[in-house]
């Protein structure tokens, strides 16, 4: 641990629920260490709101090891931070300067409610799955390593569309609030692999449609997505979903 420490100025979104109107409100944490995550930082910040007998920020957070994508919120406008490749929980405060003000507020999208302060509801992205985002499997013994043989090529394809954690920083940065690189990565992931034929027929049709229900935009192929995801999922996912989705409207 480093042993200069800064003061940071925290301008959070606080929001008791989505039927109540939300506002920023401002904080000063001292006694900063650099080499703490952000999360760390409101640690902090919520013990001496603790002791002050105010009411302490809630965010969401799990594994705070770039694996979960619990963390994410956006940060002086951009989602997970000013590192590209990385999630709320890998941003340290060696990042800031001192006296720097931070910005925190929720993903701005209809189908993510807030919840309380800077948490939202992401169980869209649930159903989503729960339409298609699977495999059929038998059940029994492990199956032999070279039962199915993969390209290698569509194999490490497959892996790194496999990488979405489901944060929805996608969601966030798209100024439609497209939930397209998520349902993308989740239908591109088993299309190139021969595991995920059996749904294939169907799979991109009702993920697409509860998609729609779930009031997510229409892509327009502004990047953004790309840029702030955690895991550099590529938008070449978007495409496969829409020829996924084509295939079975030709069918």
């Amino acid at each position: 641990m480093e042993n200069r420490t800064i003061t940071i100025n925290v301008k959070v979104w606080r929001q008791k629920n989505a039927d109540v109107k939300g506002a920023f409100k401002t904080y000063t944490v001292s006694n900063v260490n650099p080499a703490m995550s952000l999360l760390e930082m409101l640690d902090v910040l919520n013990e001496d709101l603790i002791k002050s007998d105010d009411i302490p920020i809630e965010f969401d957070n799990d594994c705070r090891e770039g694996i979960c994508g619990m963390c994410g919120m956006v940060i002086n406008g951009t989602a997970h931070g000013p590192k590209s490749g990385t999630t709320t929980c890998e941003v340290r405060m060696r990042h800031f300067k001192d006296g720097d003000t931070i910005v925190l507020e929720p993903w701005r999208a209809k189908s993510f409610p807030v919840i309380k302060d800077i948490i939202v509801d992401r169980d869209a992205f649930d159903r989503i799955i729960e339409k298609g985002g699977y495999i059929t499997a038998h059940t029994g013994s492990v199956p032999e390593a070279n039962a199915i043989l993969v390209p290698k090529v569509d194999a490490e394809l497959a892996m790194d569309f496999a990488a979405c954690i489901g944060c929805g920083a996608c969601v966030a940065a798209c100024p439609n609030a497209s939930a397209a690189l998520f349902v993308g990565a989740k239908i591109a992931q088993f299309a190139l692999l021969p595991q995920g034929r059996p749904e294939a027929a169907r799979r991109a049709e009702l993920m697409i449609a509860q998609m729609d229900d779930e009031m997510f935009g229409a892509c327009s192929n502004h990047g953004e997505c790309e840029a702030v995801c955690p895991k550099e999922i590529s938008i070449s996912g978007i495409a496969r979903m829409r020829r996924e989705y084509w295939k079975t409207a030709v069918k």
